[in-house]
């Protein structure tokens, strides 16, 4: 993952011999590869003093807000993946860069992005809102239809005890639709098969001879059939119970299997349609494009901070890769040849 410095020179007035002066002092420290010149708007309207100072603070918590809710977004992208999870920062593109390409070309919007800093505020605060809650909207959605299918998922593929027994048996192990006669499934422990065959038929009267078909086996587990009158079924689960034989309380309906195999049908249905919405991104405010650039251009006007300490103009933004531990000594902060004060930096 790329990491950048942002850093705020004081106004000079030659921008280019303020920008040579700062690449000269960073080239001496190795980590630092390149510099790249990050002009601010000349008529972006700060305002005064007083404006300017009540500002910084305010931007300063959408910054912090804009950031939460880009890790939002990733997360959010990381957990649709899922198995692929690996491609997460192959889809964290912006306009097709990633984001430090992106960084290291930006360029300002003036179509969309207004240079008075009160009003560029309030439109981020507003857009970043609309963001976080559709993001929870679909976040909440997603989870409500992955655990649904999860739920699905276990009972397809859990011990015989508890699992759907829906995908396993077919209509003509059963009796259907008799008024007198039912058929059973018992869940037989594997070592013993011998038992239940020497004993299901005597276990209570009115048990079909030889109707006990095993149909289906886990690695602990077989599934068997048997087939009884209705009137004894309860006192048959009771003499089950006795030799730990279990009983599933289940009965073939086929439009109940048909229903519960188009329930899974459409969440999964459901879950790909959620992948695919958001790597489409059909809400342009929901993409990690818009969002990455919206809250890369809240970084931008925290240039307010340089105004207020070194004024008017500030002539020069830089951004660099972050430098090396031992960059300024030990605690002391940089100090440029030819500048008036100690540079500022944000992350």
């Amino acid at each position: 993952m790329s990491e950048f410095w942002i850093i705020s020179l004081p106004g000079e007035r030659n921008p280019d011999q303020v920008f040579e002066r700062l690449d000269a002092t960073l080239s001496k420290y190795n980590g630092i590869s390149s510099q790249w010149k990050f002009q601010i708007p000349a008529d972006l309207k700060v305002g005064t003093l007083d404006v300017l100072v009540g500002l910084s603070d305010e931007l300063g918590k959408l910054d912090i807000y804009a950031e939460g809710i880009t890790k939002k977004v990733a997360q959010y992208m990381g957990d649709v993946l899922e198995e692929q999870r690996h491609k997460l920062e192959d889809n964290l593109t912006v306009n097709g860069l990633n984001p430090a390409n992106f960084l290291i070309k930006f360029q300002w919007d003036y179509a969309k992005y207004p240079l008075l800093i009160r009003y560029y505020i309030r439109g981020k605060h507003f857009q970043l809102s609309k963001i976080d809650s559709d993001l929870k909207n679909k976040s909440t959605a997603y989870n409500a239809v992955k655990g649904c299918l999860l739920n699905l998922e276990r009972k397809q593929t859990g011990s015989l005890l508890t699992r759907d027994l829906g995908d396993i048996v077919k209509g003509e192990q059963f009796v259907v639709g008799s008024e007198y006669m039912a058929t059973l499934v018992v869940v037989i422990p594997r070592s013993s098969y011998n038992e239940w065959l020497s004993c299901y038929e005597t276990l209570t009267d009115m048990v079909v001879p030889k109707s006990s078909e095993l149909i289906f086996e886990d690695q602990d587990h077989g599934l068997w059939t048997v087939t009884i009158f209705r009137k004894m079924v309860e006192d048959f689960k009771n003499r089950c119970r006795e030799r730990r034989f279990t009983v599933r309380d289940f009965e073939y309906d086929q439009r109940k299997i048909e229903e519960s195999k188009s329930e899974m049908s459409k969440l999964e249905s459901d879950k790909k349609r959620q992948f695919v919405s958001t790597h489409r991104c059909p809400k342009p405010y929901i993409s990690n494009k818009e969002l990455f650039i919206r809250s890369f251009f809240l970084v931008r006007p925290r240039f307010i901070f340089s105004v207020c300490k070194s004024g008017i103009p500030v002539s020069a933004i830089v951004r660099t890769p972050p430098p090396p531990p031992d960059f300024g000594g030990s605690g002391s902060p940089l100090q440029v040849p030819g500048l008036r004060l100690p540079i500022s930096t944000t992350e």
